[in-house]
């Protein structure tokens, strides 16, 4: 048997269709879905993320713009900046792409954006909001993730989901969504005694450690379903998963690829939130 593979690049594809017809709808009502990025310095991969950003806010039909500022910024010029479009109400949606220089309190500058144009979900109130299930703006990859399983019918309830990884971007709220669709979920994390007693138990295994080919198929039981969240560079500059692809899929029911996999999502639901922010609606209204 070899795994079905959830292939993200294609499921993006037939997702941003659809929101074409969305922004188009709205244009229709005289609403232009806008979203402003702002990138500070010149860190090749915050670049590289943000062009993708733009690219595929262009291809929706969504207007953005990167604001581009120097390293050498002071917080409260930033804030002040953040203030601006939040009190603007051409622009629906608000992302500082992280990380952020060091003299700068991330914490402050995420909380100092509104949290109702707050597109990467990441706002205390949001995150707050999406703990006790009510109506918020989801973290982009973890909502990317459950919208891949449910792709596929993959039934989350009563599964039980092994999360590796407790990072604020994608292992906590990873698991907070799954255990809003009924999952029980077990964390791990660097600090796990034993990990692989955890992860043979695992019906679905995410995985968000961001080292090459840690999880191989002996990790993994019969049949589970494999979401790899990493993107490791290799030393020929490949890109590659944080799990070994090639074993585990042998194993596995359903097994996502790095590339093409997790990552097109990501700046998918990005989309679907700004045109979300645009409507002003709750979601599931």
């Amino acid at each position: 048997m070899v795994a079905e593979i959830i292939n993200g690049k294609d499921l993006a594809k037939q997702l941003r269709e659809e929101m074409k017809e969305e922004v188009k709808q709205l244009t229709k009502q005289g609403i232009t879905a806008h979203l402003s990025v702002i990138l500070i310095g010149d860190d090749p991969a915050s670049h590289s993320y943000v062009n993708g950003k733009e690219k595929a806010s262009t291809e929706v039909g969504i207007s953005s713009e990167i604001i581009r500022m120097d390293t050498t910024i002071s917080e409260e010029q930033l804030v002040t900046k953040i203030n601006e479009l939040n009190n603007d109400d051409s622009v629906h949606g608000i992302l500082v792409q992280l990380p952020i220089p060091d003299h700068i309190n991330e914490q402050r500058v995420i909380e100092s954006i509104d949290p109702k144009k707050d597109v990467d979900g990441f706002h205390p109130i949001n995150i707050g909001r999406m703990m006790v299930g009510q109506d918020a703006f989801l973290p982009c990859t973890p909502y990317g993730i459950m919208t891949m399983l449910q792709s596929k019918k993959i039934q989350v309830e009563g599964k039980h989901v092994v999360v590796i990884g407790r990072s604020n971007i994608v292992g906590k709220p990873m698991g907070q969504l799954l255990l809003n669709n009924n999952a029980t979920v077990t964390y791990c994390h660097s600090r796990t005694k034993d990990l692989k007693s955890y992860t043979k138990q695992a019906d679905i295994l995410i995985v968000a450690i961001g080292k090459e080919h840690v999880i191989d198929a002996s990790f993994i039981k019969d049949d589970a379903v494999v979401i790899d969240v990493g993107v490791n560079r290799t030393a020929e500059g490949r890109l590659t998963g944080d799990v070994d692809f090639d074993h585990v899929k042998e194993k596995a029911s359903f097994i996502t690829p790095v590339p093409k996999g997790v990552g097109p999502m990501t700046i998918t639901m990005l989309l679907k939130n700004t045109i979300k922010a645009a409507k002003g609606l709750k979601q599931g209204e």
